[in-house]
Formats: C-alpha cells, sequence, structure tokens
C-alpha cells in the first residue's frame, strides 16, 4: 500500500512540473508583453517579435540568455525585473510572431 501511494504522489508532481510548461501560451506572452513590456520598449509586439528568426529565438531561449535578450533590446527592462514564470509565455509570443513567421500579432 505504502508503494502504490509513494507511485501516485510521485505522479501528481511530476505532473505539476511538466504541466508548468504545457500551459505556456501565445496569447498569455503577448498580453504579458502588452501589460509588462511594452511601455519601456517602445515598440509593439510586432516589431520586438520580428527582431529574430524562430531560430534565433529558440537558440536564445536553449542557451539560457532570454532575459539577457530582453534586456538589450529594451534597456529599460532590467533582467531581474522579468519573472521566470513569464519567460516560456514570452517566449512562445516571440517565436510565434518571429520574423521569419509570416505571422502578424494584434498588437
Amino acid at each position: 500500500m505504502r508503494k502504490i501511494a509513494g507511485i501516485i504522489l510521485t505522479a501528481i508532481l511530476m505532473t505539476g512540473f511538466v504541466s508548468t510548461v504545457a500551459f505556456a501560451d501565445v496569447a498569455k506572452g503577448q498580453k504579458l508583453y502588452q501589460k509588462k513590456l511594452k511601455k519601456p520598449c517602445g515598440m509593439t509586439g510586432a516589431k520586438f517579435a520580428a527582431m529574430h528568426t524562430q531560430d534565433e529565438w529558440e537558440e536564445i531561449k536553449e542557451s539560457g540568455k532570454f532575459k539577457e535578450e530582453i534586456h538589450k533590446i529594451c534597456p529599460k527592462v532590467k533582467p531581474e525585473s522579468i519573472k521566470e514564470k513569464w519567460i516560456q509565455h514570452l517566449y512562445d509570443f516571440v517565436y510565434e510572431y518571429a520574423s521569419d513567421s509570416g505571422n502578424v500579432p494584434s498588437c
């Protein structure tokens, strides 16, 4: 009985960790950009996302330099002001609307 309870608890914990990434989405990233970054960046979300191609955004995120890249594009936004829980949503947004995607956001 103890073993089964341990397996169930482990499964629940793993689902919690995996679901954080699974619930990231483009619309939430767009809203975050509009609310938190648009004014200090001084540009639309379309222009911001089009600063790189999808491959470049992916490489930046995988290298762990996503916050630093936001700061480089928008010097008024300090890397420490960007919350970790925003990263996946913002990434999904910029990836979806990157310069080579052919998509244009409404912000």
